[in-house]
């Protein structure tokens, strides 16, 4: 089975790196997926899934459904990508897609429009090796990842997939695991600390204190970032007000409400000396337009989260890469920078659904200049996931070869 997947991967090489490049040579920034939506949508049609349409969110999902209809196991990458940074550093257009070196150049090439193509391959290899399934595939692109929020993802487990009867029972990530399965990271929150007085000179003095308070070294690993956001303004009482926004990296068994109790107590402390001050502190919050026009208010919070090392997912995919002569490595993401998460800690927290990551790239390039992936880790992720799908949700088919098909 596997020389017939690999055999039919090695045809399908060319079409996978040519897909991954049109990604990324569409700009595709959270909120203004569209184009690259229709893209993909496109590219689904042709590799002749049984359903291929986009939900009201924006998010495109294609399917190929099994002769038993279970169990379900969903492919999911996102479409968006952060704006690029230190364009002056990078070698190339951040969206020229420049191939070169036997690596695809570009913004999103790692984080994660390599994995995103590898995914929607992966269907079409198996298509195309003539591989039976009994469970379902769900192949879906999601919008609105890189903000935070992971609204495209949130919208497609509660309302899209339910309505076609096709909830996961397993989840995989097109994230960059450098091809390793990676099972879970730390999460974040950001904060809102308003403040008000009715003497600009006091509010000036608060904002002072609550930044020295967290300025000393044994808060430092608590607090990662702490910043002034907007003017000071007057309120329609005459006090003026300022907002600081601050950012935490949390841990897994680290609630939220801890960790706001444990802000707002620092954040009393500093200004307790002061006369006249009054401090609050809140999750962040924003409203968001998604591509389709759908409005979203989204909370600035993404838990930690962990899928069980040695769970019936990971052991068949351990199994499964082994057998297909893959490299089977296992591990967590580092994420370098706050804000930085994947929709696993939708998937595992909210929806109880097992999730691995298993894809093309490697983290510490995303959202970096000169972003890139190797064009072979590329043909290598389509052919791993393929052979994790199979394993999962396919029929046995041994005794067959490459000659037979």
């Amino acid at each position: 089975m596997y020389s017939i997947l690999r055999g039919k991967n090695t045809g399908l090489h060319v079409q996978e790196i040519n897909f991954a490049q049109r990604l990324i040579q569409i700009p595709s920034t959270s909120g203004h997926e569209a184009e690259v939506a229709a893209c993909i949508e496109r590219e689904m049609q042709h590799m002749g899934y049984d359903q291929v349409f986009r939900d009201e969110f924006g998010n495109v999902i294609g399917t190929m459904l099994g002769h038993e209809g279970k169990p379900t196991i969903l492919l999911n990458s996102h479409m968006d990508t952060v704006n690029p940074e230190d364009n002056e550093q990078w070698k190339t257009s951040p969206f020229e897609g420049k191939l070169a070196d036997g690596k695809l150049y570009g913004t999103g090439a790692a984080d994660c429009k390599a994995g995103l193509a590898a995914q929607v391959y992966t269907g079409a290899l198996l298509q195309r090796s003539l591989l039976p399934l009994r469970g379902n595939l769900v192949v879906a692109a999601t919008v609105a990842e890189e903000n935070g929020a992971s609204v495209g993802i949130r919208g497609l487990l509660e309302q899209t997939l339910p309505e076609l009867g096709l909830m996961p029972d397993y989840a995989i990530l097109g994230e960059p695991t450098s091809l390793g399965l990676y099972y879970g990271h730390d999460g974040w929150i950001e904060v809102d600390i308003l403040i008000d007085s009715s003497a600009t000179e006091t509010l000036h003095d608060a904002t002072r204190k609550i930044a020295e308070e967290y300025a000393e070294p044994e808060q430092q690993p608590s607090w990662a970032e702490i910043r002034e956001v907007g003017p000071i303004y007057p309120d329609d009482s005459g006090r003026s007000c300022r907002t600081l926004h601050v950012a935490q990296r949390m841990v897994e068994g680290m609630p939220a409400t801890a960790v706001l109790d444990e802000i707002n107590q620092h954040v009393q402390l500093a200004v307790k000396p002061l006369p006249d001050i009054h401090a609050a502190v809140a999750v962040h919050e924003e409203t968001q337009q998604m591509h389709s026009g759908h409005m979203v208010t989204i909370r600035r919070i993404s838990n930690a989260w962990t899928t069980d090392p040695f769970c019936r997912l990971i052991e068949r995919s351990r199994q499964a890469l082994a057998a297909a002569d893959c490299e089977v490595r296992t591990g967590r993401w580092k994420l370098g920078k706050l804000g930085m998460g994947t929709a696993g800690a939708v998937l595992v927290n909210d929806f109880h659904i097992p999730t691995i990551g298993y894809g093309p790239g490697n983290e510490d390039l995303a959202h970096a200049a000169n972003e890139h992936v190797n064009c072979s880790d590329i043909q290598q992720a389509v052919y791993g996931t393929a052979s994790i799908v199979h394993a999962l949700i396919g029929v046995p088919v041994c005794g067959w070869t490459a000659d037979e098909i």
